[in-house]
């Protein structure tokens, strides 16, 4: 297996881009990730999406972008891993190249969420949830994770402004990224204040669906060696786990274990541990996630997730800087493409490209893509040349 590494970027602003359709956000991501790379053509494109059957009443998404930016003829086809199915697009270009079987792989991930009405929206949702025990009685995700996050308060003591510093984290740097949906910082007034959804989430816990787009170009790591126009990230790690789909079917609902075994692999492939991560693209698509995804990837013990984010170690100066440019939470959530956004934000940090959200001597990057409420996981680590 060959090495690899990212060449080139692209993504769009998380929206409500009524004006657009799915293809032509995923074109655009594709476009700008193009020009990035300075290329004209993969031999491979991977979309990830998860709902586009349903609210767009279109599936085949492979052949329809391929045809779409241009690239009729080419391998091109479709992964789904619900929230997770982003990164799933580049573990899948990452494959492809990894093995020999192509020399350069598009990964692209899309999602068009507010065209439909918000209890379609909500449906849809659902159903990375398990049809038969949760799906069933109704139970939307807010409401999974609510009782997941209860029941994490009860056992650790915790209260629910433990969690402010969460969303605060996420808003202040969403306020640095131009591609964000929510630009503006919040206080822990504006947390506390904030209408609940479903007990004890309030609407500061829990992130906003969007449109968007976002795309990677991988090939060989030795091809890009001796190019100077961009700094070099390589794909140093790549790891899927999966846990039960049913919340109440898990050993222990209060340990995302999938996260933990896929945390574990990439950083066993990247010979790194937590201690050495510089950065953390988290899946906080509400703040009790963020919580779990701090534990079971191991940079705080089991409970004290919240403990990290009230001591300040998840802002830009902290111990480990998490949702550097808004995360879930400000940046927002559409779904199909959020892990890709996190793949891409990664890669703007490790070249300096950043902007006002750039965190100081990035080498290394951990992004980890979820899956329903911890279903499947899916982590990468993205290192600078040399590392």
């Amino acid at each position: 297996m060959q090495e690899v590494a990212v060449l080139g970027i692209g993504q769009v602003p998380v929206g409500e881009h009524w004006d657009k359709r799915l293809v032509e956000l995923a074109g655009e991501a594709i476009f700008a990730a193009l020009e990035d790379a300075e290329v004209n053509k993969v031999e491979a494109l991977y979309v990830g999406n998860m709902m586009a059957g349903q609210l767009d009443k279109q599936t085949h998404l492979g052949a329809l972008i391929s045809d779409w930016i241009g690239f009729r003829g080419i391998e091109a086809m479709t992964v789904e891993a619900a929230c997770g199915s982003g990164a799933l697009a580049l573990r899948t270009a990452l494959i492809a190249v990894s093995s020999g079987l192509v020399s350069s792989a598009l990964a692209v991930g899309v999602e068009k969420m507010t065209d439909t009405s918000p209890q379609e929206t909500t449906a849809a949702l659902a159903t990375a949830a398990s049809a038969d025990w949760e799906g069933v009685h109704g139970i939307t995700f807010v409401g999974l994770n609510a009782l997941i996050m209860r029941r994490y308060m009860h056992e650790y003591g915790w209260k629910h402004e433990d969690f402010a510093p969460f969303s605060i984290n996420a808003h202040a740097n969403g306020a640095n990224n131009p591609n964000a949906r929510f630009q503006s910082p919040i206080s822990e007034e504006v947390y506390r204040k904030a209408v609940m959804v479903a007990d004890p989430i309030n609407l500061m816990d829990a992130s906003p669906i969007g449109d968007g787009a976002a795309a990677a170009i991988v090939v060989p790591l030795d091809l890009v060696k001796g190019l100077a126009h961009k700094p070099i990230v390589r794909i140093a790690g790549s790891a899927v786990a999966t846990d039960s789909l049913a919340v109440h079917d898990r050993h222990d609902p209060l340990w995302l274990s999938a996260a933990e075994k896929s945390a574990r692999e990439v950083y066993r492939q990247a010979n790194l541990g937590p201690d050495e991560v510089d950065i953390f693209e988290i899946h906080d698509a509400f703040s009790i996630m963020a919580a779990l995804s701090l534990e079971a990837c191991g940079f705080t013990d089991r409970g004290q997730g919240p403990r990290l984010a009230l001591e300040g170690e998840i802002t830009p100066t902290g111990r480990i800087p998490i949702a550097t440019m808004g995360g879930l939470k400000a940046r927002g959530h559409p779904v199909g493409a959020t892990g890709m956004y996190q793949v891409v934000e990664a890669v703007q940090q490790l070249r300096g490209e950043a902007g006002k959200a750039q965190i100081d001597g990035v080498k290394v990057a951990l992004t980890q893509n979820i899956g329903g409420s911890g279903a499947t996981v899916i982590s990468h680590i993205l290192t600078a040349a040399g590392i």
